[in-house]
C-alpha cells in the first residue's frame, strides 16, 4: 500500500480518495472511515458503496467511547440540535469559539489512529481532505493549515520520518474542490456530507450549504439534491 485516505464518505474525502487512486492506483490505496458516535450512520453507507466503486480496500475503525462525554450537536449522547445556519452565523453566537458541530479535537485522533493503521499497512502518505472554508475562522480548528502544519511534523517524526501527512485542499476552497473532483469524475451523488440522517440531505445545515455552494460555484445543482 502507498496511500491511506482518511474516508468519511463526503466531498472532500472522496476528492482525495479519487485523486490518490488516480496516483497510484486502486491497489495501492486504504480507504479508512472512522465511526465516532454520529446520530446517524448515513456517512459510513455512502463510504462502502464508494470504496466498492474505487475498488480500494476499506477498513472502519470504532472511536465512538472517545467522544462519549461530548455534548457536540452531532453525536448521539447529545439533546443539542444541529443548528440550521452558515458557519459565519454560528459563530456569531459563539464569539468566535469553535461551533456546536466540532468533535473535540476529531482530526487530531483520526490522523493518529490513521498513522498506526498506515504504517501497519506499508503506507508512506495519510490523505485528508481539510480545506480552508472547513476551517471557517475558528469554527474547526483542527482543519487549519497550522493544524496540519503541527500534526504532518508530529506524525513525521513519530514515525521515525517513514509517513507524511498529505492536505492537496489545505489552502483551498470546496468550489475549487468541486472543481478539482469533476475532473477527475467523481461521483458525488454517492457522496453524503448532511449532519441529519434522512433519506435525502437537510439542505438547511452548514455542511448542506458549503458543498451546494460549491456545486453552484462549479455552475451546477448538488448532485445529491437532484429531484428537490
Amino acid at each position: 500500500m502507498k496511500a491511506l485516505v482518511l474516508f468519511s464518505g463526503g466531498v472532500d474525502s472522496t476528492t482525495c480518495l479519487a485523486i490518490a487512486a488516480d496516483k497510484y492506483g486502486a491497489d495501492e490505496v486504504l480507504a479508512l472511515s472512522l465511526f465516532y458516535g454520529q446520530k446517524h450512520s448515513k456517512e459510513l453507507e455512502a463510504a462502502r458503496k464508494i470504496a466498492a466503486y474505487y475498488g480500494v480496500k476499506h477498513k472502519e475503525l470504532d472511536l465512538a467511547p472517545i467522544f462519549a462525554d461530548s455534548d457536540c450537536s452531532l453525536l448521539v449522547g447529545s439533546d443539542a440540535d444541529i443548528p440550521k445556519e452558515s458557519y459565519a452565523e454560528q459563530l456569531e453566537k459563539t464569539d468566535g469559539k469553535p461551533v456546536s458541530t466540532y468533535v473535540p479535537f476529531r482530526n487530531g485522533l483520526f490522523l493518529a489512529s490513521a498513522a498506526s493503521i498506515a504504517l501497519s499497512n506499508g503506507c508512506t502518505e495519510i490523505y485528508y481532505g481539510a480545506h480552508s472554508d472547513d476551517a471557517a475562522g475558528n469554527a474547526y480548528p483542527d482543519c487549519s493549515s497550522d493544524f496540519n502544519d503541527a500534526i504532518n511534523r508530529a506524525i513525521h517524526l513519530g514515525s521515525g520520518c517513514e509517513l507524511s501527512v498529505v492536505a492537496p485542499f489545505i489552502g483551498m476552497n470546496k468550489a475549487q474542490v468541486v472543481a478539482k473532483g469533476l475532473s477527475l469524475g467523481v461521483p458525488y451523488e454517492l457522496t453524503w456530507s448532511c449532519y441529519e440522517g434522512g433519506d435525502k440531505p437537510c439542505g438547511v445545515c452548514g455542511t448542506c450549504r458549503d458543498r451546494m455552494a460549491a456545486f453552484e460555484a462549479n455552475g451546477m445543482k448538488d448532485p445529491a439534491m437532484k429531484g428537490e
